[in-house]
């Protein structure tokens, strides 16, 4: 009985983690990325939202050598590839640092998000195809772990009780 309530238990936890509604993700910017050797960097934060397909960002930087022009999210395309635009933030968001804001993007574009295939590039007045670029990656989802332990705890002080 007691395998019984554990395994049915855990196959509940493991359905509610496995059905967040917003992911977090990160990216470091650099030159070496955007094969400019630029000093610049940047570092952005993103979300998507699952349930409502929001997709936010919070994306800083400095140190171009030139002045930022446009930027994009691009994608799909693995670490190094180039790929075709698919969000331009800088119209939404502006082209000054940091640029915050958010869209509305399809299943097909989160799914290439969530899966590590988008990039962000900065274009600038000196790098014309971008001047820093970084790879979008999903940051792992701790307050899975933590329900799993806290349900655990909570499964072990309920045995001591039986």
């Amino acid at each position: 009985m007691k395998f019984k309530i554990t395994s049915i238990l855990l196959c509940g936890l493991f359905a509610v983690s496995a059905h967040s509604s917003v992911f977090n993700l990160t990216s470091t910017l650099d030159g070496t990325q955007s094969g400019t050797g630029s000093p610049g960097s940047g570092s952005a934060t993103m979300s998507y939202d699952d349930v409502t397909n929001l997709f936010s960002w919070n994306i800083a930087w400095s140190g171009l050598t030139g002045t930022a022009t446009v930027m994009h999210f691009h994608g799909p395309a693995a670490p190094g590839m180039n790929a075709g635009v698919q969000v331009d933030f800088g119209s939404i968001s502006g082209t000054s640092s940091p640029s915050v804001g958010s869209t509305t993007i399809s299943a097909g574009q989160a799914a290439d998000l969530l899966a590590g295939l988008w990039y962000i590039n900065i274009h600038s007045t000196a790098f014309l195809p971008g001047e820093i670029r970084g790879q979008v990656t999903a940051i792992p989802l701790p307050g899975a772990a933590w329900l799993l332990l806290s349900a655990l705890s909570g499964l072990g002080l309920w045995r001591r009780r039986t």
